[in-house]
């Protein structure tokens, strides 16, 4: 009988890049990069449109990227017609244009497909001890950044 690893950062990180590993795959097929899946998920999580400033800022704090990853993700998206500015307005808003909720959706169904591929048979227990320690690990984590 094999003994389960316990759960450290090398267990972490073969999981994290396994899975991102498959997403990227699934993103090729589309013609998007993650930070731009990202920012597409962020925009749509907030009714299709966000202001600017809030969408890199949630781009640097979430995957850990500088300023220039995060406008560089937004520059491909507005490029590629999946994001518009909205005009008039005083704030920047960007808001996803018609093909921006096409690839957004078409992304979330294949996401949605590999979710169910992997996790299918996983313990809703083990799931849900697996949210916990992954949560506190990230708050952990960002406490440790933001010590500087």
């Amino acid at each position: 009988m094999t003994t389960a690893p316990s759960v450290n950062g090398q267990v972490i990180g073969r999981a994290h890049y396994a899975t991102r590993a498959v997403l990227e795959r699934l993103l090729a097929e589309t013609g998007a990069t993650f930070h731009e899946s990202v920012a597409l998920n962020a925009t749509a999580d907030s009714d299709g449109s966000i202001e600017r400033g809030r969408l890199v800022e949630r781009l640097t704090s979430t995957l850990k990227v500088d300023t220039a990853t995060a406008e560089a993700a937004l520059s491909g998206l507005l490029a590629q017609g999946l994001l518009e500015e909205q005009q008039p307005t005083d704030v920047a808003l960007l808001a996803l244009t018609a093909a921006g909720k096409e690839a957004h959706r078409a992304q979330r169904a294949g996401i949605a497909t590999i979710t169910a591929r992997l996790y299918a048979d996983l313990p809703a227990e083990d799931m849900a001890a697996a949210g916990r320690v992954l949560t506190e690990l990230t708050a952990r984590a960002n406490a440790v950044l933001a010590e500087g």
